[in-house]
């Protein structure tokens, strides 16, 4: 359930602020269970987990079922993905500031490489004369865009090429009673949710990596000033990061080079602890701690996903028996990476042949039953030492291999409690490396080269 999206189209970077030495952009990463949004209530480890999880099973699920309908009729089913509160309806962990209008007003954004469309909430219909449109943004204290006090905000007409055809894809309306009236769109679900709004082109602005300001020019917004679901908590809305025309990620990284990367530390570390999402080529500004490895983005095999072309898994050292149909795009397998899932989702033959592989080495241990966390093996951790986890291995046709830390898949769960932190899924099924198994790696997503680069770090800054 879309209530905004906000998307790229023909960027141009302020050029008196942008330096020709810095062409990159930052932006900070906080984890969506930080104290700012859960409103200063801590939440257990235990607490975590099960919302995790429960966010989970939901997004995989959202995600098989948007693969099977773009199989079906890619062109109607491109968005067919519930967007709304991140708990409730699986969008994604990370959350990042964002400034949009003239002068910029500033919202949060879950950051997402599994949903198309960049949004943020809305209001079109008020005067300025409102007081309800201040520019602190709050409506009944929720922040929300008010376009009127942007100067830069310009709605896209609705006879126009853009809205006849461009957006169509974006579910753009064909009404047009004047030919001044915005290009309007209405956003409906399976879940019986909807989001209704005006496109418009406006401004974002952005910080530089050598601490400068940039903006960008006629980026194309999807004013929402109507919708009928369940509301966000204490986020904004998304920053689409997938593998799509109209994402953030493909047209942000083609200003800035043709390149995105990101690196995400432990999420059950502190949580105010600092990640970053970068925009452009100055990947070299995040320490790497290990070799750096690259293996091939599929960006054609599963639309709109970053899919790797997976080949096997071993575990100590011994390749697992794993039939290769699940690493099988065209036979209903494949594997993707995604910041928006936690943990790391297994196709049932691939599951199956991991989680006997690992039980061995803890089996010592005395297994716990967590309440509302289907896991399917958590054990004491008294006495547990890491060092004894045989290592994981993700093998790549192309030869690359990716080792993650013993602790992104003994995952802690509870006070004393750690879990094998695979999730199984149903046989023809997506496999999906999540967020979870990727921490404390830096990752970068070459768009223009199609090559995923990844190599071991604290995520520090050089």
């Amino acid at each position: 359930m879309v209530l905004v999206s906000m998307v790229v189209a023909q960027q141009h970077v302020d050029q008196m602020q942008h330096q020709h030495d810095s062409n990159s952009i930052t932006l900070e990463l906080i984890h969506r269970h930080a104290p700012q949004f859960t409103n200063n209530h801590p939440i257990t480890q235990h607490q975590r987990l099960v919302d995790l999880l429960y966010h989970d099973i939901i997004r995989h699920g959202i995600m098989s079922h948007r693969r099977r309908a773009k199989e079906e009729d890619p062109l109607t089913a491109s968005i067919k993905m519930p967007l709304a509160s991140g708990r409730d309806f699986g969008i994604g962990q990370y959350i990042t500031s964002f400034k949009v209008g003239t002068p910029s007003q500033k919202f949060w954004l879950i950051v997402d490489t599994g949903s198309d469309l960049t949004w943020v909430r809305c209001r079109y219909r008020c005067s300025r004369g409102d007081r309800s449109c201040t520019r602190k943004g709050r409506i009944n204290r929720k922040r929300v865009f008010h376009a009127p006090l942007s100067s830069s905000f310009s709605p896209v007409p609705c006879f126009s090429e853009m809205c006849k055809v461009e957006l169509m894809n974006l579910f753009s309306l064909t009404t047009c009673p004047t030919p001044i009236t915005p290009c309007a769109y209405d956003y409906r679900y399976s879940d019986g949710s909807a989001a209704m709004g005006v496109f418009a082109n406006e401004t974002v602005s952005a910080g530089l990596t050598n601490g400068r300001k940039t903006r960008l020019h006629n980026v194309l917004i999807g004013c929402t000033d109507s919708f009928q679901g369940p509301t966000l908590q204490n986020v904004d809305g998304i920053m689409g990061l997938a593998n799509t025309k109209y994402s953030f990620a493909t047209n942000a990284a083609a200003t800035f080079g043709g390149k995105f990367s990101y690196c995400l530390v432990d999420h059950l570390s502190h949580l105010n602890a600092t990640n970053y999402i970068i925009f452009g080529t100055n990947r070299n500004q995040v320490k790497v701690s290990g070799n750096t490895r690259h293996t091939k983005l599929e960006l054609d095999a599963i639309p709109s996903f970053y899919a790797v072309n997976v080949i096997g898994i071993s575990v100590g050292n011994k390749m697992l028996e794993i039939p290769m149909q699940v690493w099988d795009a065209s036979e209903g397998g494949g594997t993707i990476i995604d910041s928006g899932t936690s943990l790391t989702f297994l196709a049932d033959p691939a599951y199956q042949a991991v989680m006997e592989a690992l039980k061995v080495s803890v089996s010592k241990y005395q297994r716990v039953k967590l309440d509302g966390v289907p896991m399917e093996y958590c054990f004491n951790s008294e006495g547990f030492n890491g060092s004894l986890v045989p290592k994981l291995i993700i093998h790549f046709d192309d030869g690359a291999r990716f080792e993650p830390h013993w602790n992104s898949y003994v995952i802690a769960a509870a006070a004393g409690v750690r879990c094998l932190g695979f999730l199984p899924a149903r046989f023809p099924a997506l496999s999906v490396i999540g967020n979870i198994m990727q921490q404390n790696y830096l990752w970068e997503f070459d768009l223009k080269g199609k090559r995923l680069v990844f190599a071991p770090s604290s995520c520090n800054s050089s």
